[in-house]
């Protein structure tokens, strides 16, 4: 282990155990043994089994479902940390729980995003990573770092490799935008917008759409696929418009209820999602690839610890800023 690594350490809780390991073998650093145990009524405990005075924490945990469970794991991990004299605490959350409401949608409703945003604060943490947060503006919650890295280089990756031609990247919706156009630059390729109105949470009426994707192969650009019923009906709809082809590139595979069936029935091609939040053995299916987090979130723990530019390590995470003593982190 490179000396500039010494006092960094992993800690993985129940949401992302594989790749906390990935990362681990990558960096060739150290997972410190943790548990977490439960009173008869469901409190919860969470116990380090090794010392974290003076080192580098790095808490890997997507607050998915079950996401109160998954959020306390972290909060009580965090406290835990500050207790024990940790140097610091940098929260990689890939998924972060919570993003949806991150405005009063309604009279009478909580922002719980800004409200997670203090918790998380409050327990410890000094800074935060994830991946293609659901409104940007999140990052404002905080009175610490929050860096939102961007999937979108795994994307250009794996349809680079497809060699298709005519895309066109299609964003669900006009807030989708800026997302999709990161793609689209990298890709050199327009964009088109699905016109939507969305009359109650999961539910979308796709009214039209703008831009011209007639005999293009479409590339659906989104954040998060939940009951993945606006996905499948924006799909659906290009096709019956006369795309050629449909893909879909989504960072956060949450996919409740019967999302993988409508999938499966749907004009998608092909699913191309993050392991972000882990996919059950029952919900993989041939239309649904699943490309790993773990090279380019290690790439960027490795910078935080040299001090060097995250936006490098974000970008050319497939060219390592360091010798892996364990294996070539190559995706």
């Amino acid at each position: 282990m490179a000396k500039n690594l010494n006092r960094l350490k992993l800690i993985s809780l129940s949401a992302n155990e594989k790749m906390t390991k990935e990362i681990s073998e990558i960096l060739g650093v150290e997972i410190l043994p943790s548990h977490v145990t439960h009173f008869a009524d469901g409190e919860m405990i969470f116990e380090g089994e090794k010392s974290f005075r003076g080192d580098n924490i790095y808490i890997i945990q997507s607050t998915c479902s079950p996401v109160t469970e998954r959020l306390m794991e972290v909060l009580l991990c965090c406290d835990a940390c500050k207790r024990a004299s940790a140097r610091s605490i940098t929260l990689i959350m890939p998924y972060f729980g919570y993003a949806r409401q991150d405005r009063k949608a309604k009279a009478r409703q909580p922002i719980s995003a800004k409200l997670v945003a203090d918790l998380l604060t409050t327990a410890g943490a000094n800074k935060i990573i994830c991946t293609d947060l659901h409104a940007s503006q999140i990052q404002g919650f905080f009175n610490i770092p929050v860096d939102d890295v961007s999937a979108m280089p795994l994307f250009y990756n794996y349809f680079s490799n497809l060699h298709l031609e005519n895309v066109v990247c299609v964003s669900p919706d006009h807030g989708g935008v800026t997302r999709t156009s990161r793609l689209a630059a990298k890709m050199n390729a327009p964009i088109a917008i699905i016109d939507k109105r969305r009359p109650e949470p999961n539910k979308a009426e796709v009214i039209g759409i703008v831009g011209d994707i007639k005999d293009k192969t479409c590339i659906i650009v989104d954040d998060i696929a939940d009951t993945a019923g606006t996905l499948c009906a924006a799909a659906n709809k290009l096709k019956e418009l006369g795309a050629k082809r449909v893909f879909a590139a989504i960072t956060h595979g949450i996919l409740s209820r019967d999302a993988v069936t409508k999938i499966q029935y749907s004009a998608i091609e092909k699913l191309v999602i993050t392991d972000s939040i882990p996919l059950p053995l029952e919900k993989q299916i041939d239309k649904i690839e699943v490309l790993p987090l773990a090279p380019m979130m290690a790439n960027i723990i490795k910078a935080l610890e040299l001090g060097t530019s995250l936006s490098e390590a974000h970008q050319n995470f497939e060219k390592p800023l360091f010798e892996s003593n364990n294996n070539d982190d190559e995706e």
